[in-house]
């Protein structure tokens, strides 16, 4: 019996050096950072929170900011090997941006069809198909949040941008369309075609990118996920009105090459037209300029004596009578 006993606490003793020693080793890789929870809680470091980053949580409200007020865990960075107790458990995110389809549903594959469009309704009630990619990675700054604050962040993260992208969506309007610069705009008649909110949103996808980016901000301080760029490549209209929409699309293509056309010959004649007042402006200042002279002449000898003057008059009669050909002079009785 104490053979037995013997061999049963040596063995134990080799499963606990091999489980427990040999395997306490580990490394972490240069994409990931790992945190360790001892007895179930992550090793913090100490009494400092996210609150204490200013540039993580400036995205978020006075209130959101108690909400998601998480700890700051000792993050383990790339390199080893590194040891565990056998109560400490190791936790590793890989950090490296990915890709993933705006359509894709993580908990029903088959929604969205089949994660290849996503279904939006537009301000004129329209269900229109949007596609595209966003770019996300883990944030190190707030790993709490995306290990221990919800059960599946990266699902939960792509509900609340797909819940952001519908809500833009269905209030977006770019108000009246600048066909032209700054100084002309031009508005359809929405009892005749209404505010075609498809095309503004294809004018627009960059501020729709933009603003999602924006809004996005706050993915990190709730979620523990910075998202990178949100990048919709397309908007396809039901195909009911895709015909009534090409048309629609054909004739303001036209009337906006009309005006075009119309406002660049308006320009040209009014360049014209200024040029035509300058060379007549000049026109009259070069016939004005010797009289201008002549009068100051005629003052300066004035002012000379009067003598003068008359001397300057009868010289002047001179050269005119040898320019004449015809004299007619009256004679007096």
């Amino acid at each position: 019996m104490s053979g037995i006993f013997i061999g049963f606490v040596l063995g134990f003793l080799a499963w606990f050096v091999l489980r427990y020693v040999i395997f306490g080793f580990y490394t972490v890789n240069q994409d990931q950072r790992a945190v360790k929870t001892r007895f179930g809680r992550a090793v913090r470091l100490g009494k400092a929170t996210t609150l204490d980053d200013p540039a993580l949580t400036e995205s978020l409200n006075e209130k959101d900011k108690d909400r998601y007020e998480y700890p700051q865990l000792r993050v383990i960075q790339p390199g080893g090997p590194y040891f565990r107790w056998p109560w400490e458990k190791v936790h590793k995110v890989r950090i490296a941006t990915e890709t993933i389809n705006m359509a894709m549903d993580l908990e029903t594959p088959s929604a969205n069809q089949n994660g290849t469009m996503l279904e939006a309704v537009t301000k004129d009630q329209l269900n229109i198909g949007l596609t595209g990619q966003t770019r996300y990675r883990v944030s190190e700054r707030n790993l709490y949040a995306y290990l221990f604050g919800v059960k599946s962040p990266i699902v939960h993260v792509m509900g609340y941008f797909v819940a952001i992208l519908r809500q833009r969506i269905a209030s977006f309007s770019s108000g009246q369309s600048q066909l032209l610069d700054q100084d002309l705009e031009l508005a359809f008649d929405e009892d005749v075609i209404g505010e075609i909110s498809i095309n503004d949103l294809r004018k627009n996808l960059n501020e729709i990118n933009d603003y999602m980016e924006r809004e996005c901000r706050s993915a990190e301080a709730r979620y523990g996920i910075i998202f990178d760029a949100s990048l919709i490549t397309g908007i396809d209209p039901p195909q009911e009105v895709d015909s009534a929409l090409a048309a629609i699309n054909t004739a303001h293509n036209h009337v906006s090459s009309e005006i075009s056309l119309a406002q660049a010959a308006a320009d040209q004649k009014l360049v014209q037209s200024k040029r035509a007042v300058e060379i007549e402006t000049l026109k009259a200042q070069a016939e004005v300029e010797p009289l201008l002279a002549l009068y100051q002449q005629l003052i300066e000898l004035k002012q000379s004596g009067s003598t003068v003057l008359t001397s300057y008059l009868r010289n002047v009669r001179l050269g005119l009578f040898k320019k004449t050909r015809q004299i007619f002079m009256e004679v007096q009785e």
